[in-house]
């Protein structure tokens, strides 16, 4: 049977059958966005990078010891082609797979993940409790300080930007541009007018 291309809602319903915690629905919105900003900023295609960025932690919720992997049995019994599996599985490495990130895709992911979380936590700190008024900066500045989001693998995110020859800096800025399109869907619309 020839593998199938997934679309978004079909990736969005088996995201909500695998996951009902609404903090890790919301990451996965999050890092959609993000990618689907980085594909069209890339010329690459929006639709493929968006759809693996939202199923990216299907495993996380119910097989948190078997993460990326239990996710790679369950695609690959989906039918998902091998190309949206690899990079899926890839943004675990060193972490929990030995899948090293190879195309600008799975670089992108791997890069991306732990980022979000950090925008996420530094917009929820702001009077605004926006990323819509939200600058690279304001990461920056608690990206410094190691107990603040320390679930955060920092090293994770450095690692990532020099993969892709970027500035973190320019890294941050991608994520927040990424994450304003989604803001109210993840929570992160605030109040910017404060």
């Amino acid at each position: 049977m020839a593998d199938k291309i997934p679309g978004r809602e079909e990736a969005l319903a088996l995201l909500k059958k695998y996951n009902k915690n609404e903090g890790l629905i919301k990451h996965a919105l999050a890092v959609e966005a993000v990618m689907r900003y980085c594909a069209r900023k890339r010329g690459e295609n929006e639709e493929k990078w968006g759809v693996i960025g939202l199923i990216h932690d299907l495993d996380y919720e119910q097989f948190p010891e078997q993460h990326c992997r239990k996710t790679e049995e369950i695609l690959s019994g989906e039918n998902w082609p091998a190309d949206y599996i690899r990079a899926v599985v890839s943004h675990g490495w060193g972490i929990c797979t030995d899948i090293e990130p190879q195309s600008e895709l799975e670089k992108v992911l791997f890069a991306i993940d732990e980022l979000t979380g950090l925008v996420a936590a530094t917009a929820l700190v702001r009077p605004s409790k926006s990323v819509l008024d939200m600058k690279a900066k304001s990461v920056k500045k608690k990206w410094k300080d190691k107990s603040f989001a320390a679930g955060v693998n920092r090293e994770v995110i450095e690692k990532g930007a020099v993969s892709l020859g970027l500035e973190l800096g320019d890294l941050i800025t991608d994520v927040i541009m990424g994450m304003r399109e989604a803001a109210d869907e993840i929570g992160l619309k605030g109040n910017p007018d404060i």
